[in-house]
């Protein structure tokens, strides 16, 4: 049976994906996490409002960022099967400081220094400096803390100098690659800011989509997006990589979203056309 299991899409983007479909294929909806089995190879997954009644699918797209997903994208992975972002590339991206370790192995722009502090370790920046903990699993300025004077983490942190400039994200999407000036009224910045833009179409910065592209081909992803720091003098430093970046902010990312997802379906394989 050729049978699509999407996983953390919401109702308006599965409709809008159904009627982007030439054919109508079996569709498996979970916006939340759904229960899974993988039995000699084959993905079984749990129907929506019917106990223990699991049917197997074929191809997965998976949109969300879930506090206990991990698990999930680890079975995908082993799964190994047609996945959209690919399910290992996902995996390795999910927990945010081995991310950002994988990330700094092949960018451009990694010089800033990093630490990182363990549970209960203090952390006390110099005279008249700035530091940045981050801590967690979560993106969209969650769990993010400017500190100047001693700081006791409570949890595994990590530690970045504290960089003034502008926030900037290269958003990828197969071929495509978009620059998004993000905004904000303090020193967290966001794509959900009504100050966001997207950057006209030629106007985003060769260096960092190149630099993105790297990034992405490290990871296995065809879709992700990269937060860079560009200082006034326009000294560029990576941030993070967001595997599974926000497309309903802006109406073009989100039509070209819902596009590439209905032609990898119609392809039938593990990579979307271009």
């Amino acid at each position: 049976m050729n049978r699509l299991l999407l996983v953390g899409l919401d109702e308006p983007e599965v409709r809008d994906l159904r009627a982007r479909l030439s054919t109508q294929i079996p569709i498996v909806s979970c916006p939340v996490l759904p229960r899974i089995l993988l039995e000699a190879g084959e993905l079984l997954v749990e129907r929506p409002n019917a106990h223990e009644v699991y049917v197997p699918v074929s191809r997965v797209v998976f949109h969300g960022i879930f506090e206990d997903d991990l698990p999930l994208l680890t079975a995908l992975a082993l799964w190994g099967g047609p996945c959209l972002p690919l399910a290992r590339g996902m995996m390795d991206a999910r927990p945010r400081i081995p991310c950002l370790v994988r990330a700094l192995a092949v960018t451009r722009f990694g010089a800033m220094r990093r630490g990182y502090a363990d549970r209960a370790s203090p952390v006390s920046p110099k005279a008249g400096e700035t530091l940045v903990a981050k801590w967690g699993e979560w993106h969209c300025g969650e769990n993010k803390e400017l500190f100047s004077a001693t700081r006791r983490a409570e949890v595994p942190t990590l530690i970045e100098p504290f960089v003034r400039g502008e926030a900037t994200r290269i958003h990828v999407l197969g071929e495509r690659a978009w620059q998004i000036r993000m905004a904000g009224e303090t020193w967290l910045k966001s794509i959900h800011h009504a100050g966001s833009v997207v950057l006209p179409a030629g106007e985003a910065d060769p260096a960092l989509v190149e630099d993105a592209r790297r990034i992405g081909a490290a990871f296995g992803l065809e879709m992700f997006a990269i937060d860079y720091m560009v200082e006034p003098d326009g000294t560029k430093h990576l941030l993070e990589l967001n595997h599974i970046p926000n497309v309903t902010v802006f109406p073009e990312l989100r039509e070209a979203y819902l596009d590439f997802v209905a032609s990898w379906i119609e392809a039938g394989s593990a990579r979307p056309r271009s």
